[in-house]
């Protein structure tokens, strides 16, 4: 009889350790209670993703993604220029031209380089780059004064494109002081030129993707050196520099610049020898 008592005894207290909450689950039901309805979540979450084994649930411990974010991961962003930012999805100019040359092409070196761009565009466009000069100056194109300056500029860059070798045309420039207000000014003239060769460009509806790589290139590092133009011409004063040697780089600068906007354009001409024999 006593073998037979001791036997429902050894299963109550067998129950009794079975039904008794461990002290982590206990604390963890407690703190739950404390925090408030919105902390029920975390616990359901965490038994879930355990497993039996004991084993991390996959992906355990990463951190959470943003509401709404799309399933698959963020997209990878890309650092550009302030310019490059300017080009739409496709890689191709944006049409409005203060974007590339606020307020239109003004000194003669401004309008040089624009009809550079006019003339040696995927589709030339030799009138329309002389009306943009005139209509930015307020007026008509029958009212302008100098029209057949313009357009015998404008014809003369067009042998140039057309003609033999594409040699440089760095602008001739008057005596610049050497001092930081000097170093502004020139940064700021290079870069207006750079943006009228681009917005020539654009007004032929240039697409880049039809360009050879070696082209693409040259016209991408020319928007990047425009870029850091921007830069140096808002930048402050330094305390201490050496405008002798900002003016030797701007010296380098412009000749590197040259040499790129010279690469656009042989691109152009054989993208347009090809399209001709094509």
């Amino acid at each position: 009889m006593a073998g037979k008592k001791s036997k429902p005894k050894h299963k109550k207290d067998k129950k009794a350790r079975r039904a008794k909450p461990e002290p982590k689950a206990r604390a963890a039901r407690a703190h739950s209670a404390k925090a408030g309805p919105g902390a029920k979540a975390a616990p359901t979450a965490t038994k879930a993703a355990g497993s039996k084994s004991g084993g991390a649930a996959p992906g355990a411990g990463a951190p959470a993604g943003r509401p709404g974010a799309r399933p698959g991961g963020s997209k990878k962003g890309s650092r550009r220029s302030s310019l490059s930012q300017r080009r739409g999805p496709d890689g191709e100019l944006l049409a409005p031209g203060d974007l590339l040359l606020p307020g239109g092409a003004q000194r003669p070196e401004e309008i040089q380089y624009l009809f550079r761009g006019c003339v040696a565009a995927e589709r030339p466009v030799i009138e329309e780059g002389v009306h943009e000069v005139v209509l930015k100056r307020g007026t008509t194109l029958e009212a302008a004064p100098d029209r057949p300056d313009l357009q015998k500029t404008v014809e003369n860059m067009r042998l140039r494109f057309e003609g033999g070798s594409i040699e440089p045309l760095l602008p001739l420039r008057a005596a610049i002081r050497r001092n930081f207000q000097g170093v502004v000014e020139r940064a700021k003239h290079r870069r207006r030129e750079i943006g009228a060769f681009l917005r020539g460009l654009d007004l032929g509806h240039t697409e880049t993707s039809h360009m050879d790589s070696h082209g693409e290139a040259s016209l991408q590092s020319l928007m990047e050196w425009a870029a850091r133009l921007e830069n140096l011409a808002e930048a402050d004063e330094p305390d201490h520099a050496d405008y002798n040697q900002f003016h030797r780089g701007l010296d380098q600068l412009e000749n590197t610049t040259e040499a790129l906007i010279i690469d656009v354009e042989q691109t152009l001409r054989r993208l347009r020898d090809r399209t001709r024999n094509g």
